[in-house]
């Protein structure tokens, strides 16, 4: 394909630096060019006759920040997602973007861009028509569109494949071309629902680094990425949504949602973490580590918001926590093995507490000596690790 005559963007379009993959920008980072974010929610819900898909549910979005919306599927996180971008009702609240109200706008007059999960590239246009297409539609001056269209698709790295059909193109490469779509219009705030969820794992990695770089070439733009995977999540965002049951169940940067959960759930979802209940055998201040009973059994763990004396707790530890121990340690439980599950760099066994029979994970580097199942051993865990929250009544 003959090169493109050079011409001057049109502003504001940001000039892309040669490719690298960014450093993983940490929370802070950002530094939003204004207080007024760059969408809200204001106690937003959704619903489907009398089932209630969103319910009352209030976040906001900076300027140069990515929100990642986590949750099992039917969590409410995409319902969220559509909500700003207009397509679904609101039968509550209102949905601010840039400070104006737009929660009775239709989905064109928002400004917003959208990915949607399977790419809904037109199959019948190459790449450039598909990416010019929103621009036509907005009537955009003809010879502003293909210096536009150039200017994105170089953004993420296809512009040679231009003159391509989608069919013609890899999962990953009509990916970037649906997000080179969205960026055409020059939005200041990028809506991916589920991007990565239908490609294979090495194209996942890719498109990962792909959206890392992104994010470091358009340091103004926000972004709300919907999203199951956790490490995805952890991988991209500044601040983490964690939804459950069509509610927000908290909010909080991805380090701190990690290293600190706030709830049962929390901690389960984000990190695969056991769940033990105990009791807390004396008054523990918040920081402090402090004795607490598993049906008998002794162990030390760090409270970060304190408990009193015989309150009932959890206690969270995450598969990697737990250490295998053939003598009694300082901090452990005694355990039954059940099995051996190879997981490539790990074999994830599955044990039972013995006092309780409780189900727990342990991983285990392929590298050391794996316990056999039916064996009676001691697992060992440093109170740094174990996350105490609040006691999650059954449903």
């Amino acid at each position: 394909m003959s090169a493109a005559p050079r011409q001057q963007p049109l502003a504001p379009v940001r000039q892309t630096p040669a490719r690298q993959t960014p450093a993983r920008q940490t929370p802070g980072d950002h530094t939003p060019v204004s207080t007024v974010p760059a969408v809200a929610l204001r106690d937003v819900s959704v619903a489907y006759g009398s089932t209630i898909a969103l319910a009352e549910c209030s976040f906001e979005v900076a300027r140069g920040e990515t929100l990642a919306l986590l949750g099992p599927s039917g969590s409410g996180k995409s319902t969220a997602l559509k909500a700003i971008a207009g397509f679904e009702d609101v039968v509550a609240g209102d949905v601010e973007i840039d400070g104006r109200t737009v929660t009775a706008l239709p989905p064109r007059d928002r400004g917003v861009g959208f990915v949607v999960q399977h790419y809904a590239l037109f199959p019948h246009m190459n790449v450039r028509a598909n990416v010019a297409f929103g621009l036509k539609a907005r009537r955009t001056p003809r010879a502003d569109i293909t210096p536009r269209v150039n200017e994105v698709l170089r953004m993420v790295g296809m512009l040679s494949y231009a003159d391509r059909l989608p069919r013609e193109l890899s999962g990953g490469q009509q990916q970037r071309v649906a997000i080179a779509r969205a960026l055409a219009g020059q939005p200041d705030l990028l809506l991916l629902d589920e991007p990565l969820s239908a490609l294979d794992t090495r194209l996942r990695e890719e498109m990962l680094i792909e959206l890392q770089q992104l994010r470091h070439d358009l340091p103004d733009i926000a972004i709300v990425h919907v999203t199951h995977d956790q490490a995805e999540a952890l991988a991209l965002a500044d601040r983490i949504a964690l939804m459950r049951n069509a509610r927000l169940e908290a909010i909080d940067t991805a380090e701190n949602l990690f290293h600190r959960p706030p709830s049962e759930f929390a901690a389960t979802f984000l990190g695969g973490a056991d769940i033990l209940p105990v009791r807390a055998l004396d008054h523990i201040d918040a920081g402090a580590v402090g004795p607490v009973d598993h049906g008998g059994a002794g162990l030390r763990a760090r409270s970060s918001r304190g408990a009193r004396r015989d309150q009932q707790v959890s206690l969270a530890v995450r598969p990697w926590a737990w250490e295998f121990s053939r003598t009694v340690p300082d901090n452990g439980l005694e355990v039954d093995v059940v099995d051996l599950q190879w997981r490539g760099s790990t074999r994830h066994v599955r044990a039972r507490v013995a006092h309780t029979d409780l189900p727990i994970g342990v991983d285990v580097p392929v590298l050391r000596d794996a316990p056999r199942p039916g064996e009676r051993l001691w697992v060992r865990v440093d109170p740094a690790d174990v996350h105490m929250v609040p006691a999650e009544k059954s449903a």
